[in-house]
């Protein structure tokens, strides 16, 4: 019997393969990013690096500006450790906004039940 052409669901999106490896991104350990970055300074190219190791030309560049950033060589960007705090207060913030909404909507729902008039009961 022949197999049915398998036909893509009309509600599930289509991912195409470089949205799904972009979104897989592999977190490098901070030695590894140190190393590459002093690779870059003795004078070698993100170019050439890219060949020798499984990093990208860009990321080798981006790596380096954030080096340039966090030692103080450049002031066009967030360094590392602001990065990171204000990663922090952003959670921070989303938990507390979110506190602050069911905080209103039980107080909206308690001040409801107060005015309302309780139900008859019969005493019999």
């Amino acid at each position: 019997m022949p197999r049915a052409k398998q036909v893509p669901m009309p509600h599930a999106p289509q991912v195409s393969q470089e949205r799904k490896d972009r979104r897989a991104q592999r977190a490098y350990p901070a030695e590894y990013r140190a190393q590459i970055v002093e690779l870059v300074r003795s004078g070698r190219s993100p170019e050439s690096l890219e060949k020798e190791f499984s990093v990208t030309a860009p990321t080798i560049r981006s790596w380096v500006r954030q080096a340039d950033r966090d030692s103080g060589a450049r002031a066009d960007g967030l360094t590392t450790s602001e990065r990171a705090e204000l990663a922090e207060l952003r959670r921070q913030n989303r938990r507390l906004v979110e506190e602050r909404d069911i905080l209103k909507k039980f107080a909206a729902w308690s001040a409801q039940e107060m005015n309302s008039t309780p139900t008859k009961r019969s005493g019999s």
